[in-house]
């Protein structure tokens, strides 16, 4: 019964099982298939493009929230400077939950 090593692509060896010590099996660099890389880089792909759907309910979010501005004002024209703090406030908050998908989506491209 034989063990073949791979060390280094190039250099093949082949002992005897009862003479392959622990500390060579463990050195043993890790390897990688192309294929392999292929489907990491098209999981990141499509975790980076999951995340980003979020941007889109952000839009959404702003679209509302200066929607219902429009509505409140209309209903109230005496309260424009308190609806519009609140607007500010929503769309600050709406835009904030987009930037945090788009910071995800990099972060899965780039850091992992």
């Amino acid at each position: 019964m034989s063990v073949s090593l791979f060390n280094r692509p190039e250099a093949r060896t082949e002992q005897p099982l009862s003479e392959v010590s622990t500390l060579q099996v463990s050195l043993r660099g890790f390897q990688t298939s192309a294929v392999s890389r292929d489907i990491d880089t098209a999981a990141k792909f499509i975790g980076a493009g999951a995340a980003t759907v979020g941007v889109a309910g952000s839009g959404a979010g702003i679209g509302t929230v200066f929607g219902s501005l429009i509505i409140g004002y209309a209903r109230n024209p005496s309260l424009k400077q308190q609806l519009f703090s609140y607007a500010i406030l929503g769309f600050a908050l709406s835009e904030a939950m987009g930037l945090f998908c788009l910071m995800v989506a990099f972060l899965i491209l780039f850091a992992m």
